[in-house]
């Protein structure tokens, strides 16, 4: 695994601990709300669930970190993990908002795309 891969899987991992931190704890402040254009009322109705999403974030940043700490072992769980963020940031993409193309699908295709070089 090159070090260009396993920066951006340190990078992929962070961001995705960020969804977790946005969606678990900051979903009703102005940061959450400002973050997903949501109100403060669809924030209260929509908090539990956004709290559902941050965990499964949180999961895949974990994946991330594990692959990462196998060394070359991790070869196969970091395509994994990225493959999952990579359908994730699609299907968010097409059915929520396109931001998350950027925001989620691009660095996990670009992560993908340095570990089969």
């Amino acid at each position: 695994m090159s070090i260009a891969a396993q920066i951006v899987i340190a990078l992929v991992a962070l961001l995705h601990v960020w969804f977790l931190v946005l969606e678990m704890f900051l979903w009703e402040k102005p940061a959450g709300r400002k973050t997903f254009r949501t109100t403060a009322e669809f924030a209260a109705q929509s908090k539990v669930l956004a709290a559902n999403q941050g965990l499964y974030n949180g999961f895949l940043a974990a994946g991330l970190v594990w692959s990462l700490c196998l060394g070359a072992e991790g070869l196969s769980v970091a395509r994994f993990f990225l493959g999952c963020v990579l359908v994730a940031g699609i299907y968010g993409g097409l059915t929520a908002s396109r931001r998350i193309l950027l925001f989620q699908a691009v660095p996990a295709a670009l992560g993908l795309i340095l570990l089969w070089l």
